[in-house]
């Protein structure tokens, strides 16, 4: 049977068989591969690099004028330019250039991650091909070629070792572990993994795609969510378009109809329907974002990706890595055990002698730390045995001063015992190490010989990655947010919920293996088991990157929006599905290039401020949403019953158009107004908002009405005047609406304004009520009737605040609305 022909098993059996059955479905042997068969494999393989898949700049940049908002947008545009409206269409056209700049700026996350994952991968690596031993490019490796990995080398592909020898490997970059794991004869080495103690051969059984680092970047590549803010925006605009269309499309049959000209009729249309469609929404909101973004990075935190600032203020369950995150990644020695008669002190000393700072060895240097004192005063180390994987022990000839000597040894506790066989201490040894074991510590039993040469057990180290010292406030802070917090992470279970235990997150962490398979495979019987175990546990432990992005997307399915912390290569495919993905300070590459926010300060503790600044921001766009809806049905209804009803034009192209431009282009303040975030997770509720903003619009036309009708019928003004009168009302009402809006109790609630926001509305409503004083384009209103029409809004300005209230106290109680998500705008 040929190469090409021969069946293949899928990398995860590979890395589960036997050797001999491994070397049978690769056709090699430990002997190598030749040249021949090598070249052969790559062509049918394929090179062992990662491949990501390149778009069109040109492409991608288009695409962010596609859809239902963007094509509104464009007809607007399209309009003004076809009446000749030139000021509407420059505005139009700068607003949707920056729409899709600023998503353009955005792009490129997944490609960031996949470059990142790259960049870890070794370049070269030694090979043995037709029987001789030689360097070779990493991507041209193929299954079935024998490999040589030695210290400080990074494993160039998934790899089974060969021989006898012993290994340690650092993970922590791939699967979360804090510890080195051992590695022996047949056991996996990953790619990407690094060689942190001994040498060996590996058989290569998995390359490129095949490989762990190639699944992970395929989730990397498959990951993504549409944020709750872009499809607030389609909801909204989709509200207002079809609002906008049904009202203009009435307009004009009806005064078409009674035989006014159609060209006029017309062309009021477009004015009307250009100023309705929300040109500025996807505008004001992105800027909202940006703003509070430059507020984030002030406070450590740097937002890569504009959405993630509204979904950050709305996660619920925050997922967070532990190494590195909730501990400190480094080792630390626990209070130790000490046997019968011998002193604490004594015994770090002498496992100091056995420890080198040079060597950087992650035990040696926590034995160090937890021994300030140094090296015993007297006493000079004059032979050292490193650590061997095979003996498991270091062992250290100690010379005194005056004369005589002594050895100390410190290794696996095991392994310390049987040296020790003759001391009765010996025999607590398996009980402490059990007990160690339990709460998640790593043993390290330290022993030295008497005058007469005979070992003597002294004790036995814990060794740990302590907690974070903010560790514990995080989370206690997480949850006063309102926000579950689950550990993820790739340790044992059981120093998973030690550290759990010490930080107050509970003791609930089960094995990642409890989930059972990835998602899509999973039937559904399954599948609500595993959505029921994630939801009942504080956290997992022992996961691989495909248990953390199933973990993120059973929680989405569960209607949860997720936010996941990470520092690492495993991290990166849930960092990118999450709704906010965390990267936290001193992460890899990739973990910061998938993530939607950076921290720069060590820790969680910045996250909870970051979430409180985001809840904030989330308050200031609901602000603007319901502001933004409320007026555009005041305007569009008004217009509509007013053409319909008595066949009056209330206002005309030119107050449209200032309308559009003073009220808008002032309310980007709003960006920096002073607000309360909410106290729990702050998410989109359409219905509230909606209902909200319907309430305030209607009173904006029945209060407009009422004006018409005093000035029509009490005062017998001039049409024209009346429409000067209307349009400052509809200008200073507009923008007081902005003051109702921004709270849900009464107005006076909430923080005083923002002095950008009182200046930016009190600069464009003395510039309105000049133009209508003065008669810009318009008949003149004069001071006596520009103050009175100043009266009449700020009246209706408070009974709408009180209508407003009351509105949500009814959604608040209205029982079909007890299953909606309560509105957490403050």
């Amino acid at each position: 049977m040929s190469d090409a022909d021969r069946h293949v098993p899928p990398a995860v059996e590979l890395a589960q068989a036997p050797l001999p059955a491994v070397f049978a479905a690769l056709d090699a042997s430990a002997r190598g591969l030749s040249s021949g068969q090598a070249h052969e494999r790559l062509e049918r393989v394929g090179p062992n690099e990662i491949v990501e898949e390149r778009r069109s700049a040109l492409l991608v940049f288009l695409g962010y004028f596609w859809g239902p908002i963007a094509w509104m947008i464009e007809i607007a545009l399209v309009l003004s330019l076809l009446v000749r409206h030139w000021t509407d269409a420059v505005i139009i056209g700068v607003l949707l250039a920056m729409n899709g700049g600023v998503a353009f700026a955005e792009e490129h996350q997944a490609a960031g991650a996949i470059a990142a994952l790259k960049q870890r991968l070794a370049t070269t690596a030694r090979v043995l091909r037709d029987t001789v031993w030689t360097t070779v490019p990493v991507r041209e490796l193929v299954p079935g070629d024998v490999v040589r990995v030695r210290l400080g080398d990074v494993v160039p592909a998934d790899a089974r070792l060969l021989g006898e020898a012993r290994m340690e490997m650092d993970q922590s970059a791939l699967t979360g572990e804090s510890l080195p794991v051992s590695r022996g004869a047949g056991d996996v080495l990953y790619s990407g993994a690094v060689v942190v103690r001994g040498e060996a051969d590996a058989v290569v059984y998995a390359t490129g795609a095949a490989s762990f680092f190639g699944r992970t970047t395929a989730l990397v590549q498959a990951a993504g969510t549409v944020s709750h803010f872009q499809r607030a925006v389609i909801k909204i605009g989709q509200y207002l378009i079809v609002a906008a269309l049904a009202l203009v499309t009435l307009t004009v049959a009806v005064s078409v109809a009674r035989g006014n000209p159609v060209l006029t009729v017309l062309e009021f249309a477009l004015v009307v329907l250009i100023a309705s469609v929300p040109v500025a929404l996807p505008a004001v909101l992105s800027v909202t974002m940006a703003v509070g973004a430059r507020q984030l990075a002030r406070r450590q935190a740097v937002v890569s990706h504009l959405p993630a600032v509204e979904e950050l203020g709305g996660i619920d369950v925050l997922c967070s890595d532990k190494t590195g995150t909730l501990t400190q990644n480094r080792l630390a020695v626990a209070t130790p055990w000490t046997a019968p008669r011998v002193d604490r002190s004594d015994m770090l000393g002498a496992a100091v002698l056995a420890s080198r700072a040079e060597d950087r060895d992650p035990i040696d240097l926590a034995v160090l730390a937890a021994a300030p004192q140094g090296v015993p005063s007297g006493e000079e180390v004059v032979e050292f045995v490193p650590f061997d994987p095979v003996t498991k022990r270091t062992e250290v000839t100690v010379a005194v001063q005056g004369g005589g000597r002594f050895q100390v040894s410190k290794g696996a506790p095991q392994v310390i015992a049987s040296l020790c066989a003759g001391d009765p201490a010996v025999q607590e040894v398996g009980a402490v190490v059990e007990e160690f074991a339990s709460r998640g510590y790593r043993s390290l039993g330290v022993a030295r010989t008497n005058a007469s040469g005979a070992w003597r057990l002294l004790g036995i180290l814990p060794l740990a990655d302590p907690p974070r010292d903010d560790s514990a406030a995080t989370v206690a802070a997480a949850r006063a947010l309102g926000l579950q917090v689950k550990m993820v992470t790739g340790d044992q279970v059981a120093i998973g919920r030690e550290i759990a235990r010490r930080i107050g997150l509970g003791e609930r962490i089960q094995a990642a293996d409890k989930l059972g398979a990835s998602a899509p495979q999973e039937e559904p019987d399954q599948q609500s088991a595993s959505a029921a175990c994630v939801e009942s546990v504080d956290g997992f432990a022992q996961v691989f990157p495909e248990h953390k992005y199933q973990i993120v997307k059973l929680l989405q399915a569960g209607g949860h929006i997720v936010g996941m912390t990470g520092d690492g290569v495993n991290d990166a495919p849930a960092l990118k599905q999450a709704d906010a993905g965390i990267a936290v300070a001193g992460a890899a590459d990739a973990a910061r290039a998938a993530a939607d926010v950076v921290l720069l300060a060590p820790g969680l503790s910045v996250i909870v401020d970051a979430i409180r600044q985001a809840r904030e921001i989330f308050a200031r766009m609901v602000s603007y949403a319901t502001y933004r809806i409320a007026e555009t049905i005041r305007v569009l209804l008004l217009i509509a019953l007013a053409i319909t009803a008595v066949n009056f034009f209330p206002v005309t192209p030119v107050m449209i158009v200032f309308l559009a431009l003073l009220n808008d282009g002032a309310i980007l303040s709003i960006a920096y107004d002073h607000v309360r975030g909410a106290d729990k997770p702050a998410a989109w509720d359409m219905r509230t908002v909606l209902t909200i903003a319907t309430a305030i619009g209607l009173m904006g036309v029945a209060e407009t009405f009422l004006l018409f009708a005093l000035a029509d019928t009490v005062f017998s003004l001039d049409r024209d005047l009346i429409r000067t009168l209307i349009y400052l009302k509809l200008s200073v009402s507009g923008h007081l609406t902005i003051f109702v809006t921004r709270t849900r109790g009464p107005f006076w609630t909430r923080p005083a304004p923002a002095p950008i926001l009182l200046g930016a509305v009190i600069g464009t409503q003395l510039i309105a009520t000049c133009i209508a004083v003065y008669g810009t384009l318009m008949t003149p209103l004069g001071w006596g009737w520009a103050a009175a029409v100043w009266g009449y809004a700020l009246i209706w300005f408070l009974v709408e605040d009180r209508v407003k209230v009351a509105a949500h106290r009814w959604l608040d109680h209205h029982p079909h609305h007890a299953s909606a998500p309560a509105p957490q705008q403050p």
